[in-house]
């Protein structure tokens, strides 16, 4: 990874506002959650901007000319339009000319499924590929719902991609898996070509919506720690090699349970959650452009990255930087 980027929009929005709204006691998002503010996008906002000021960021970083750019892979569940995908407007408003463009919608873990095809990519074509992934959730968020409404937030995360001459660099391993009888867990009901467009629904058809949060926690959990599992065996290093743990951020106690698992010691936990919230697939990108603007990562770094989202799908990666 040659360059991180991250961007977030001009609200930030305290537990409080939202506690008031729902009728919650002061202090019951940040015990249930962990978190304390997050943002939301104002009304001129669009997603493909966000997504453009993080990959801005992580192009500048990097030090690289966008004709080195060969591909750009847009992780997002709340693109611009149904129709026609965002990345190719992302690219174009970066000025990446020469790159191809595709959006992916893996939900919470589409960074770990973009990061692991942009690898793919890099070692057969020899180009370098930027991956954003970007949500403006808040404008999905049924207010009504608690479970929900508490959690979801709006940023942005960008990497660049470089080829690597030393194969002990770079993805190391990576595991992916899905658990569609868990596919109504959260879900937003219209809007696709099974449930289309229609007068007679309702607003909250077209808002996210969860049907069992324990459930969800629980099978997260689960998924987050058996494929952590089984990509460190792949990569073929010791759980003590492991130098910071970069889940995708969901929720503080979901981060416990599955380092816990993990044997990992706490400390080498990445925590954004506090002060941006649950971003879905952005998570992962902004929290590692966040602790490298803190404190770069050094040569030889085994980072692990997990995350699992809707529909069930999960994946985890180990990289060494």
């Amino acid at each position: 990874m040659a360059g991180f980027g991250h961007a977030i929009p001009g609200r930030r929005v305290d537990n409080p506002e939202i506690e008031a709204r729902l009728g919650l006691e002061t202090g019951w998002i940040e015990r249930r959650t962990g978190i304390r503010t997050r943002y939301w996008a104002d009304d001129e906002d669009t997603l493909s901007g966000l997504a453009a000021n993080a990959g801005q960021m992580a192009l500048d970083d990097a030090k690289i000319c966008r004709s080195e750019i060969g591909l750009t892979l847009l992780a997002t569940s709340t693109p611009d339009h149904l129709l026609p995908p965002s990345a190719p407007l992302l690219a174009y408003k970066l000025g990446l000319a020469n790159s191809g463009a595709v959006d992916l919608a893996g939900a919470c873990s589409g960074f770990i499924y973009a990061l692991t095809l942009a690898d793919s990519f890099v070692r057969t074509h020899g180009r370098a590929v930027l991956v954003v992934a970007a949500n403006i959730l808040s404008r999905r968020i049924n207010p009504a719902e608690k479970t929900s409404a508490v959690l979801f937030a709006d940023a942005a995360g960008a990497i660049v991609l470089v080829p690597e001459k030393d194969h002990a660099r770079g993805l190391l391993a990576s595991q992916l898996a899905s658990d569609g009888s868990g596919y109504d867990l959260i879900r937003i009901r219209a809007g696709g070509s099974n449930r289309p467009f229609s007068p007679e629904f309702g607003a909250q058809e077209f808002l996210m919506t969860m049907r069992d949060g324990r459930e969800v926690f629980s099978r997260a959990v689960t998924m987050m720690t058996n494929v952590s599992q089984q990509a460190i065996v792949q990569a073929q290093v010791a759980t003590e090699d492991i130098d910071r743990f970069i889940p995708h951020q969901a929720n503080s106690r979901i981060l416990d349970i599955v380092a816990g698992n993990l044997g990992l010691p706490q400390e080498k936990t990445v925590r954004t959650i506090q002060s941006y919230g649950n971003s879905s697939a952005a998570t992962i990108a902004l929290s590692l452009s966040v602790t490298n603007q803190d404190v770069k990562f050094r040569q030889g770094e085994h980072l692990l990255m997990a995350a699992v989202g809707a529909g069930l799908v999960g994946g985890a990666l180990v990289f060494r930087m």
